[in-house]
């Protein structure tokens, strides 16, 4: 079937609208999701990576919530919190990721004890500008309270400042002239992400009021050594400055307003994410002034796993539902995490870089054109140019892989993979849909040269013709028209090609349906091989049964043709045909030119069975088959075929003389007058071997009149084996053969 693979379909050009259709999905963002999970799948393949800051996470968990109290807390016990960690710690910033706005009080809580947590709050926060206290754009809960608060995003057209909201601060008097305190948002633009990873975070937010910085930024600038809020916008770059105005940090914005995170690792790494409970911190403060020097020793050790370092204070109980999932955490973890993947992202600048958008039409029509080209050049069915595909398409996998692993380039992946395989996949289906139609039309040629059977099995075994041959043991088929130069000489040349496929057609269509492989026509003749290409065990019982179906066919083309009144001459309306069948080895195979060549057979076997078809003449039959076939038949089909005893005879050309047989018919086709005539041939054949001459004629007269061909000039049949023989033993009394004689016949004609 190679050749079914070199002609390009130009129809293949229809499936141009695949990858575009992937292109236009991914870039109107409708493959975000998936995106997403591919993002995620980057970051496991790259792993988990430490980071050049010290980010230490103190738990507000269950044991916190047992010592400080149910909600609303009181702010004093954060105060304590924030002051130990920054005073006997020394680290060199906190970040508390909670709201302390009025939100948040109760009626039943001492308003006289929650003023004096506040201003506990506002006194460590004077005192330590390193301290970032939280704020927020608002929903839910402060919705029937305050109204909403939206966070004024550029891309959403919130570019005029002056109409912007202000975000959810920190009640007075944390907040107010005297004692203003360094203030962070901690808002994550899960719209942006398209799912519920925290994935994109806006750096800022413009208002009247002033311009508010995240608290990751306000963070970032302590780490770097400067004041809060050293930070410029500078078109789509955002840059944390230092006193002599020198860029400390470039950081890239997108959206003009947005920073995408880069995470680092697990929640749960208690190497790289180290993490206390608040319970521990406020616990190791009362230590401190214990009498106890054991309990102070113990309590000054414990802070100095502070030293240094970015500590954020937040929420971590389940119960307070402050919990999302990360590329490393499948199952919801705190959000405070991802203010500390943020500062590690701004201080490490390993920011996430995603190529311009010719990247994405680049590597889908790159992509897709690359596997949908081996696909279809290599065929349907070429497993290594498939292979070589998925290779390429593996390759590209890896290589989106690394970019990210050692460039944090986040390169498409979901439309150029999806576009790729879709398409190439669809070719794929294509490509089978025409090579099976290609089949049926080589199938539908070649059946007319093979039986379906075995151009199905051929076709199949995709293995291409090769010049040259082999010895095979075949059963060969000859017929040939009796007298057919009549019928050239009474019809005009139309008529006798519209005769002759009708007749060629019905002989065809048999040997085929018998798993016959047609050799050739010649003229009115038949040639079939029994056999080969492909074995067929059973090949001689199928001959056999192919000749006497080819016979009763005929019949009924003979009524079908008389009854055409006036259409054909009336020899044709006695139309009949001598076959020949021998079996035995012969050399089978593609013979001719290395140009053009045809499968035939030829040999010694295969000119016997054309002699069984002429000689059939001499004999008085129409099918007339050698020993070799007979006996070969008859281990496959037992006495299904009825084969009666001829002669022995030495055909012209050959030197040994050969059993000769006729096949009378199929056994449900023979009728009783026909049994007892062979029967009675029989006998007159054993008389004749015994050169009883009168004998022999006594029995061959009785044969004679049970004959079912009876000699009829109407009918065009001049003999049968009775009256043939009745003939020869006239000659034998006449002209004995010998007491050597041995019953062979040399015939003296092909």
């Amino acid at each position: 079937m190679a050749q079914l693979k070199k002609k390009f379909d130009w129809k293949i050009l229809l499936l141009l609208p695949v990858p575009l259709i992937w292109g236009w999905l991914a870039q109107t963002g409708e493959l975000q999701a998936v995106e997403n999970l591919l993002l995620d799948l980057r970051f496991r393949f790259r792993g988990e990576i430490a980071a050049p800051v010290k980010v230490f996470y103190v738990d507000v968990d269950t044991r916190a919530i047992q010592k400080i109290g149910q909600q609303p807390w009181n702010r004093a016990r954060f105060a304590d919190a924030a002051r130990l960690v920054l005073e006997q710690g020394h680290a060199k910033a906190v970040g508390i990721d909670i709201v302390f706005s009025n939100i948040a009080h109760s009626d039943l809580v001492n308003q006289d004890d929650a003023k004096k947590g506040n201003f506990a709050l506002a006194r460590v926060a004077r005192k330590h500008p390193e301290l970032v206290l939280a704020a927020q754009y608002t929903g839910g809960q402060a919705l029937t309270q305050t109204g909403m608060r939206k966070y004024p995003l550029l891309r959403q057209g919130f570019g005029n400042r002056e109409k912007n909201d202000v975000p959810e601060l920190p009640e007075y008097p944390m907040v107010n002239p005297a004692w203003t305190a360094t203030i962070g948002l901690i808002d994550v633009d899960f719209d942006y992400g398209a799912d519920q990873v925290p994935r994109w975070v806006p750096l800022f937010a413009e208002s009247a009021l002033t311009n508010f910085w995240q608290m990751a930024v306000q963070l970032a600038c302590i780490e770097l050594g400067v004041p809060p809020g050293s930070v410029r916008r500078n078109g789509d770059t955002l840059e944390i400055f230092g006193k002599d105005g020198a860029v400390l940090r470039k950081i890239p914005l997108t959206e003009k307003q947005l920073l995408e995170v880069n995470w680092f690792s697990k929640w749960d790494n208690q190497r790289l994410n180290p993490r206390s409970s608040m319970a521990d911190v406020l616990i190791a403060g009362e230590m401190l002034q214990s009498e106890k020097v054991a309990d102070q020793a113990e309590a000054e050790d414990y802070f100095k796993r502070f030293a240094g370092a970015i500590v954020l204070i937040g929420p971590v109980d389940p119960m307070l539902q402050d919990l999302a999932p990360t590329p490393f955490d499948a199952d919801p973890v705190p959000k405070v995490g991802s203010h500390g993947n943020l500062i590690k992202t701004i201080i490490s600048e390993k920011y996430l870089h995603r190529p311009s958008g010719w990247v994405l039409w680049a590597s889908v029509l790159g992509l897709t054109v690359t596997v949908t080209g081996l696909t279809i050049f290599g065929g349907a069915r070429s497993l290594a140019t498939k292979i070589f595909a998925l290779v390429m398409l593996g390759g590209f996998v890896m290589a989106v892989l690394y970019a990210f692993k050692t460039a944090d380039l986040i390169l498409p992946l979901a439309a150029p993979v999806g576009a790729a395989f879709s398409t190439g996949f669809i070719a794929t289906l294509w490509q089978l849909v025409q090579e099976e139609k290609q089949k049926g039309r080589i199938k539908n040629m070649f059946g007319t040269y093979l039986a379906p059977e075995l151009v199905n099995q051929m076709v199949n075994s995709e293995a291409d013709p090769k010049l040259g041959g082999h010895e095979e043991v075949i059963t060969a088929y000859f017929s040939d028209i009796q007298s057919f130069s009549t019928f050239s000489e009474l019809m005009p040349a139309s008529q006798l090609v519209e005769l002759m496929n009708e007749y060629l057609t019905a002989c065809t269509d048999i040997v085929q349906e018998e798993k016959g492989t047609l050799d050739k026509y010649i003229g009115d003749a038949v040639v079939a091989i029994y056999g080969a290409p492909l074995p067929v065990p059973d090949h001689a019982y199928r001959a056999c049964v192919a000749t006497q179906r080819v016979q009763l066919r005929i019949e009924e083309l003979r009524q079908k043709w008389r009854s055409e009144a006036g259409k054909w001459p009336a020899v044709v309306h006695v139309l009949r045909a001598r076959l020949g069948l021998n079996t035995g080895t012969a050399i089978i195979g593609n013979m001719g030119s290395r140009t053009r060549f045809s499968y035939t057979m030829m040999g010694d076997n295969v000119n016997l069975a054309a002699r069984m078809e002429s000689g059939a003449k001499s004999l008085g039959v129409y099918t007339m088959v050698t020993e070799a076939t007979k006996l070969e038949c008859e281990k496959h089909g037992g006495d299904h075929v009825v084969f009666r005893f001829l002669d022995k005879i030495v055909v012209k050309g050959r030197s040994q003389p050969v059993p000769v047989f006729e096949i009378v018919g199929l056994k449900e086709n023979v009728n009783q007058r026909t049994h007892d005539c062979v029967g009675v041939y029989a006998q007159g054949m054993e008389r004749y071997l015994l050169q009883d001459w009168d004998g022999a004629l006594q029995l061959f007269t009785k044969s004679a009149a049970l004959e079912p061909n009876q000699p009829s000039k109407t009918q065009a049949i001049e003999a049968n084996p009775s009256t043939i023989l009745i003939q020869r033993c006239h000659s034998m009394k006449e002209h004995p053969p010998g007491a050597n004689w041995d019953g062979v016949y040399v015939m003296k004609e092909k």
